[in-house]
């Protein structure tokens, strides 16, 4: 079920916000059992497979993983800081990494393996479960709190809804549970609350014009133009090649963070704050400040469980540089399992420690730097979308080749510039009002039946732009 889809915006969030609130009168905790079973009907309805029968495996599986660390978590709690405690978190930690392993990488190092050693190495075709990347890191780092004693012996419909919570359960924002748990407290027997419902209906409807007009519009000039350079019908001109690249940078800022003001304005109709997602990428004018704008959580995580616990900046210069290195190239293969995402992360690995090491000696206006800076990303996002290393090193000397100033289609430099004005400024400057303080507040004003009633209008006009056909998002790949 997708967030775009009318499906959802039409049937199961208005039927999952009436319940919870016609539950705010009984025991607490059936309002958050309802969420629960909602949850998991939402990931549930997801066949892997639509010409084939629903299978509940995948629900199993994700009810499993929550129970296995839920226990794990409450032991470590009772052992935190021992000996015992740290060889329970190994054993957790790698359970929960054995899983995701046997679904996302098995297939990938058996490839690698018959490559390096010639012995025949098959794997068999398995489907990735939708989301095992998110709620595996979200039960790590519940597992590396709880043996810190930085977790508290949680209950258990509380843990469950904190890992399956529909909002951010496919694709994020990865959440934290000393956030989660606090305001689950605080929601129990409240309903839904007039102001809550309209500033995540808006933050929806955001989100939505993101992902129906923007990121689905602009994988019409990027879609064609890849899929040609993969065919071999004809080489693309440089021109055709700035462009798809151009449009997928957009596209994929557009669709991914529509998303996360998707899933943060669901959550917060029901009183949940998400933590933000994203905060104007595009406007970086380096490497470092980038990735403290995008996917904010996912770099949080990295940071916190990866980064500062090989050492951080703790350590000698070297060995920092080696775990900033290590960091990214484990990230980029936790975005997938080919070589193309581990050159992507040893890419921007690179990239954040030619940043470091030039800060300070390196010295020129804000324009040229975000130039230059932007067309690093660029050429790193090209290697996120192609499929295979000959295809990204074909494609990247094709941009950078000076030959072919055909232009592509007549509507994608148009495109294009309204996108990138979008992106940069009018979204951005929308985005940032409505998460301060001070705006959330001044949106009482909309608690009135004709204010909300426009606020309806607005989501409902969303919605109608599009057709019927729902487009997946590109992270759920991930």
């Amino acid at each position: 079920m997708l967030f775009n889809s009318y499906t959802y915006l039409l049937i199961f969030l208005p039927l999952t916000l009436l319940v919870f609130h016609l539950l705010r009168r009984v025991p607490a905790r059936l309002g958050m059992a309802w969420l629960v079973l909602m949850s998991i009907v939402f990931y549930g309805v997801w066949n892997p497979e639509p010409l084939k029968p629903w299978s509940p495996w995948y629900v199993l599986l994700v009810l499993a993983s929550c129970t296995g660390n839920y226990f794990f978590g409450r032991f470590l709690s009772s052992h935190k800081h021992s000996a015992t405690g740290k060889r329970a978190l190994a054993l957790g930690v790698c359970a929960n990494l054995g899983l995701l392993g046997y679904y996302k990488y098995a297939g990938f190092f058996a490839a690698i393996s018959k490559a390096l050693t010639g012995a025949p190495a098959s794997f068999p075709h398995v489907i990735l479960p939708l989301a095992i990347s998110f709620f595996t890191f979200l039960q790590i780092a519940y597992l590396v709190d709880a043996w810190r004693g930085e977790a508290e012996e949680y209950d258990f419909t509380d843990y469950l809804l904190f890992v399956t919570f529909f909002p951010h359960l496919i694709a994020g924002p990865i959440v934290h549970h000393k956030e989660m748990m606090p305001q689950f407290a605080r929601q129990r027997g409240r309903g839904v609350r007039a102001l809550d419902l309209s500033v995540g209906l808006t933050i929806l409807s955001l989100g939505l014009f993101k992902k129906v007009v923007m990121a689905d519009s602009l994988a019409h000039v990027a879609t064609p133009l890849f899929d040609l350079a993969a065919s071999g019908g004809r080489p693309l001109t440089m021109a055709e090649a700035w462009a798809a690249a151009l449009a997928y940078t957009l596209q994929l800022y557009f669709d991914f963070s529509g998303y996360s003001d998707m899933a943060i304005g669901s959550a917060r109709m029901f009183g949940i704050r998400f933590p933000l997602n994203f905060a104007s990428p595009y406007k970086a004018v380096s490497v470092i400040e980038f990735w403290r704008r995008w996917h904010m959580t996912l770099s949080r995580f990295l940071r916190d469980y990866l980064y500062i616990p090989l050492g951080g900046r703790r350590c000698a210069k070297w060995r920092r540089y080696t775990n900033l290195q290590l960091t990214m190239l484990l990230g980029g293969l936790w975005h997938g399992a080919g070589w193309t995402f581990v050159l992507w992360g040893g890419g921007w690995g690179l990239y954040i420690l030619a940043g470091r090491l030039s800060h300070g000696w390196i010295s020129c206006p804000r324009a040229p730097r975000w130039a230059l800076h932007m067309t690093m990303v660029v050429m790193l996002w090209v290697l996120f979308r192609s499929p295979s290393l000959g295809y990204a090193m074909s494609y990247l000397t094709t941009m950078l080749s000076f030959q072919g100033w055909q232009a592509p289609a007549e509507a994608a430099p148009a495109w294009l510039a309204a996108a990138g004005v979008a992106a940069l400024f009018v979204l951005h400057a929308i985005e940032y009002r409505l998460n301060r303080r001070a705006t959330v507040l001044a949106l009482r004003r909309w608690n009135t039946p004709f204010g909300f009633g426009l606020l309806i209008g607005l989501g409902l006009l969303l919605i109608l732009i599009p057709s019927s056909n729902a487009n997946p998002f590109i992270y759920f790949r991930f």
